[in-house]
């Protein structure tokens, strides 16, 4: 179990300041007049400290506090482009910024939890212990900002007033990081000291680049000290290892939600959008994939965007499942986005509508960003995140470098997207969510779509998420387990997040209970009878996975009944396919709807192996595999290892 404030606070320890008149006298010494009347506004006393500490350890020559106005953020932005963090493109507010060759992806290796002796751990978390944590910090961190600006904002996790939205300090030697925050979280400059009374908490970040050197990158850490709630970042500007506020914090919110208030609360790696079904009713969602799987573009298909990354959920009074997006913008990877599957967003990405910052892509001799998929032909030559590029350059190892990094981004504010709902987002009453979904890259075994039969099976669901290895994380390859698609980021033991998991979609409170389904878009026909690694689907089907997942939760459409949940029947599908105007043939619905029940057992067989391993797992998710195993079995000895829709429906009559 997780005990807050437990064990020497690092940051404090270095810092040496231990009260808030001690901060007092620092920020005078070392602030000039603007800057002291402007950090003069907050009066939370530990948030004080804690700045105070963070500028003691670090020692910049010069402390830039982040108002709420338009002339701050403009600064930041000038400086970033002055230094040479950003630089101009063609489109006017598009800036293209580039990362060290070693520093384009999560450093998993490098990520780590500050733990306190026999606290316990989720078994694929990273930990070090914090007298070694403290040796690191006050050996690296000491002194870091020589030469350097900090900048130091104050933001929020969601919108001013929501029952699960944390508020927190960003502090940063980087303009360029600070620009991405500002993009992506909201400023809450004036209201910081009654947010942190409403939520009774605040998380803390510190970070800075250094010298910004590739020699620099194998000692760069992240660090997330638990039981103080405060991050660490040193030698990186990669923005998933710098913008802490975002995996971080999530990761501190991930601890919240399941020792401060489980049942209650989940702290969840989910889009949110909402689809409009019949007569314009509004049905939001909330979906689970790890990074790289396309979480953005299913929640671009919704008509009433929110949130393509995290979200926070709770129960609300009138017993609804509601949710936030902690963020206001996309950090979003720009791999296979192209007119064709992403039209909203490639407005914001090749118009002049609204601030982007690109990372790691192609930059051409018209200053045009270009990655792969774009849907373009390949530029003739350009700059990328490894130098000057040409069709057919080779690294030193003779590997061809493609045109842009696969984990190549574009950080944008969420309000220029067309279908996005700012209402809806920002309400601190947040979206009621009616559908949850989990889904992961499954070349071989899931259906596009099922139905959990309860919320312990739709628990299961997400517990069992088996996924190829995407670029967002630095070394990482094979196919892997992915619980939740969470898992990277739960600091705790994965029984004590499955246990939160189970209570809250059982809390009595919740007067309808949300449906649960398994998605997946990455089903080959060499994995259904053809040949080779192309999909069976594509981008705009997602529309009609997500169409009948909102007919369903209102109760409008019947399902084929299995061991693991409902499928669709063809008919329903058909009419859904109609209306994106795309021909739907029975063959293809047999091919992805069909059971390859040994694949499917031996799924489960990989998740039971596992789970075995944890501390604390809930009994009643061995139940649901026994369960499901069974039903199975049943099916294969009826009608062999591939198990057709028509079988399928034959077996459910009975």
């Amino acid at each position: 179990m997780l005990e807050l404030k437990k064990g020497v606070e690092i940051l404090r320890e270095v810092g040496g300041i231990t009260s808030v008149e001690e901060a007092e006298a620092l920020f005078k010494a070392k602030l000039d007049e603007a800057n002291y009347t402007k950090l003069s506004r907050i009066k939370t006393e530990d948030a004080l400290i804690k700045i105070a500490n963070a500028i003691s350890m670090c020692e910049p020559d010069e402390v830039f506090i982040i108002s709420d106005t338009a002339e701050d953020a403009a600064e930041v932005k000038r400086r970033s482009i002055a230094t040479g963090e950003e630089s101009q493109l063609a489109i006017k507010d598009h800036t293209i910024h580039f990362d060290l060759p070693e520093d384009q992806g999560r450093l998993v290796e490098q990520t780590l939890y500050i733990i306190n002796p026999g606290e316990d751990t989720s078994s694929i978390a990273k930990t070090e212990v914090r007298d070694e944590s403290l040796e690191y910090i006050q050996t690296h961190m000491k002194g870091i900002m020589h030469g350097l600006t900090m900048y130091i904002s104050f933001l929020n996790r969601g919108p001013v007033g929501a029952k699960a939205t944390i508020p927190a300090i960003m502090i940063t030697s980087s303009a360029y990081v600070q620009t991405s925050g500002d993009i992506l979280y909201r400023n809450v400059y004036k209201d910081f000291d009654a947010e942190v009374k409403r939520a009774g908490l605040f998380f803390t970040n510190c970070h800075s680049q250094g010298t910004n050197r590739s020699e620099d990158v194998p000692k760069a850490r992240i660090y997330m000290d638990r039981a103080h709630q405060t991050t660490y970042s040193t030698f990186c500007t990669y923005a998933g290892n710098t913008l802490l506020l975002k995996k971080g914090n999530h990761r501190f919110a991930c601890d919240w939600a399941v020792y401060e208030k489980r049942g209650e609360e989940l702290s969840e790696h989910m889009f949110l959008t909402g689809l409009r079904g019949p007569g314009g009713r509004k049905t939001f969602f909330a979906g689970a994939a790890p990074s790289g799987c396309g979480k953005t573009t299913t929640a671009m298909v919704g008509d009433d965007f929110i949130g393509d990354d995290l979200v926070q959920m709770w129960i609300a009074e009138d017993g609804t499942v509601r949710g936030i997006n902690p963020e206001k913008g996309i950090f979003g990877i720009l791999a296979d986005v192209n007119q064709e599957g992403d039209p909203l967003l490639m407005k914001c990405l090749r118009q002049e509508r609204t601030e982007v910052i690109f990372s790691n892509v192609c930059i051409d001799e018209n200053k045009k960003p270009r990655w792969e998929g774009d849907g373009e032909p390949l530029p003739e030559k350009g700059i990328n995140f490894q130098g000057e590029w040409w069709p057919g350059k080779k690294d030193a190892n003779g590997k061809e470098i493609p045109v842009a990094h696969p984990n190549s981004r574009c950080t944008l504010r969420s309000t220029a997207i067309e279908n996005y709902n700012e209402a809806d987002a920002e309400n601190p009453d947040g979206a009621e969510i009616k559908v949850i979904t989990y889904s992961g890259r499954d070349s071989d075994t899931m259906p596009p779509v099922c139905v959990a039969k309860t919320p312990d099976h739709g628990v299961a669901v997400g517990a069992s998420i088996v996924s190829a290895a995407t670029a967002t994380e630095v070394g990482a390859s094979g196919v892997k387990r992915q619980p939740w698609a969470n898992a990277p980021f739960i600091p705790g033991a994965l029984g004590d997040y499955m246990d939160a998991n189970f209570k809250f979609y059982n809390n009595d409170k919740i007067k309808k209970k949300p449906i649960m389904a398994g998605l997946n878009y990455f089903l080959t026909e060499g994995a259904r009878g053809g040949e080779g690694n192309k999909l069976l689907g594509e981008k705009k089907d997602v529309r009609v996975w997500l169409g009948w997942l909102e007919l369903r939760t209102h109760d409008e459409v019947d399902a084929i009944e299995t061991p693991i949940g409902f499928i669709p029947k063809y008919e329903d599908l058909k009419k859904l396919f109609d209306g994106i105007n795309k021909p739907y043939s029975e063959e293809l619905y047999d091919k992805q709807f069909s059971f390859y029940i040994d694949n499917i057992i031996a799924r489960i067989d990989l998740q039971e192996a596992a789970y075995s391993g944890e501390k604390r797992v809930p009994q009643r998710i061995f139940e649901i595999y026994e369960e499901q195993k069974k039903g199975l079995e049943a099916l294969k000895a009826k009608y062999g290892h591939i198990v057709t829709p028509a079988q399928l429906m034959e077996y459910a009559a009975g």
